[in-house]
């Protein structure tokens, strides 16, 4: 069957639906989102209120998906030369700049409606500002032109904690940004796993990825530099008082785990080795976040 054969095919129900909803890539907004609400309750001693959880929740999930979605937009001629991303519909040209543009602007504008009149204009603000952040300086302006751009642009990714603070304290003290701090240092070693096994895949794309342009045993060196900086890091919620020994032990071990998987990375890289510090590093992020909740909740 040709390729244009299949393109006319008759497209099964809710297939559109399928593409929109994959271009808020809902994997990444979920650890974000998950996050942010980790954030909503360790601004309060007590349970927020539920209605202000929820309503903070859909908004900025709303929001992430929109700047996510303009950046499948922005990056459809990259994604298509990239076999991770070949099959997004904006790659495929399955979906118009038009239709991309008009949904993104649809929940992006409903996700700040939403955060506006439901939760606080300062949440809305934040969030809007970390919309551009990722969407326009990090996806247009770095990470074409840098191979420190996941360093660089970090931040946006790192600001869902201190958007569920505000959501619920109206306020974004110290401990909220310790919390963005964590995202900040683990997203180069969390990224760049990644991009050592995909190599190939950003060599095609033409980014100035940091595998591309300095090489796998640079990268590997930076992972393992990374790792230890963020385990570093992590112990600054305790050392603050924020969190207790029920926290301490747990990102210790968290720690010990990562530091491992890096050191492979560093030492006896293969990239099924690469594979599996990728894989950890997403679940020792989320295990992190709810070990802060618990201990939030039964600190001792």
């Amino acid at each position: 069957m040709t390729s244009q054969t299949a393109t006319q095919k008759p497209r099964k129900p809710g297939n559109r639906m399928a593409q929109y909803w994959a271009l808020t890539k809902p994997r990444v907004t979920q650890l974000a989102v998950f996050c942010a609400v980790i954030g909503m309750f360790l601004s309060t001693e007590s349970l927020p209120p539920w209605r202000l959880v929820v309503a903070a929740t859909i908004g900025i999930w709303l929001l992430a998906g929109a700047a996510f979605a303009v950046n499948c937009l922005l990056e459809a001629e990259i994604d298509a030369r990239m076999a991770r991303t070949a099959r997004r519909a904006t790659a495929m040209g399955e979906l118009t700049k038009t239709q991309t543009v008009v949904f993104s602007a649809v929940i992006g504008g409903a996700g700040m409606a939403v955060l506006y009149f439901l939760v606080n204009p300062l949440t809305m603000w934040l969030t809007f500002v970390t919309f551009v952040g990722y969407a326009v300086i990090y996806t247009m302006i770095l990470k074409p032109a840098t191979p420190q751009n996941i360093v660089i642009g970090g931040l946006s990714g790192a600001m869902p904690p201190a958007l569920g603070w505000a959501a619920i304290a109206n306020d974004v003290p110290m401990q909220a940004w310790l919390l963005v701090l964590i995202i900040f240092v683990w997203t180069p070693p969390h990224f760049w796993a990644l991009a050592m096994y995909r190599r190939d895949d950003y060599a095609r794309s033409g980014l100035p990825m940091l595998p591309v342009t300095h090489g796998m045993q640079f990268t590997g060196f930076n992972v393992w530099l990374y790792s230890i900086a963020l385990a570093a890091t992590t112990m600054l919620p305790f050392a603050v008082h924020m969190s207790g020994v029920i926290y301490l032990a747990a990102a210790a071990i968290l720690n010990i785990v990562f530091l491992w998987h890096s050191w492979r990375v560093y030492r006896h890289y293969t990239d099924q080795i690469a594979r599996k510090a990728f894989t950890w590093s997403i679940i020792y992020l989320s295990l992190l976040f709810a070990a802060l909740l618990v201990d939030h909740y039964l600190k001792f």
